[in-house]
């Protein structure tokens, strides 16, 4: 019993049953940490050219479930958590991209492709960020975020990176190809935030959308943890 009341004191109390949205972080927290010891000490069990992918998911995850902590605490005292979330994020979409070239670096992903993969994440966060909090014009701010993400998509799905992909066929074609439905599909929630979070000419949505950060929660766990076990995935079929 005291070794769980102290496992309680580091993770926070639980939310009350009807906090949606504290359940949710509180849910995420557990999963993204559970998810982190799994990446962790899976790593020795696989063949020692996929660990460092095997590391970056664990890290991914470990480093949103700290967040989720801090954000779980802003929203619990009535705070807005979008600077938290674009800490988290400026973390960890430029290393949910690093995966990319992790897996094809044996296909001929070179450190060219790793840069461009991280700018453009870093671009289409920083920008993001900047017509969100409200430091700029909104819409504006959204196109550049929203043209540095369709970049991404171009390059993984597309581009030099999806030739490599093909090129090596079987597991790491299959792998990747996954990727980009995470990136294509689940990251879409994000341009729905962003346009659901900031005024102007995206109010509109208010109507259509339910609660942003319930989306964003159980969106984040699925994309961060189901990024890693892509990759564990074929780091024990290979």
């Amino acid at each position: 019993m005291e070794n769980f009341l102290n496992l309680m004191y580091f993770f926070g109390d639980t939310p009350a049953g009807d906090d949606l949205v504290g359940i949710t972080f509180w849910i995420g927290t557990m999963a993204m940490m559970a998810a982190s010891a799994f990446f962790f000490l899976s790593m020795n069990s696989v063949d020692a050219k996929w660990r460092t992918s095997i590391l970056v998911s664990g890290l991914i995850t470990f480093i949103a479930a700290v967040h989720y902590m801090y954000m779980r605490d802003a929203h619990a005292a009535g705070d807005n958590t979008v600077v938290f979330r674009y800490v988290d994020w400026i973390l960890t979409v430029p290393l949910m991209c690093v995966e990319f070239y992790l897996i094809l670096k044996g296909a001929g992903a070179t450190t060219k492709h790793l840069k461009h993969l991280v700018v453009a994440s870093t671009i289409m966060l920083v920008t993001g960020y900047v017509g969100e909090a409200g430091l700029g014009n909104a819409a504006m701010w959204g196109l550049f975020s929203g043209l540095a993400y369709f970049y991404i998509v171009y390059m993984i799905k597309f581009g030099e990176l999806a030739k490599l992909a093909a090129s090596a066929g079987g597991a790491v074609q299959s792998a990747h190809n996954t990727l980009c439905l995470f990136v294509i599909i689940g990251w879409a929630i994000y341009p729905i935030g962003y346009m659901a979070g900031t005024d102007g000419w995206y109010d509109f949505i208010d109507a259509f959308v339910p609660n942003m950060e319930v989306i964003y929660n159980i969106g984040d766990s699925i994309n961060k943890i189901g990024f890693g076990l892509v990759v564990y995935n074929l780091a024990v079929s290979k």
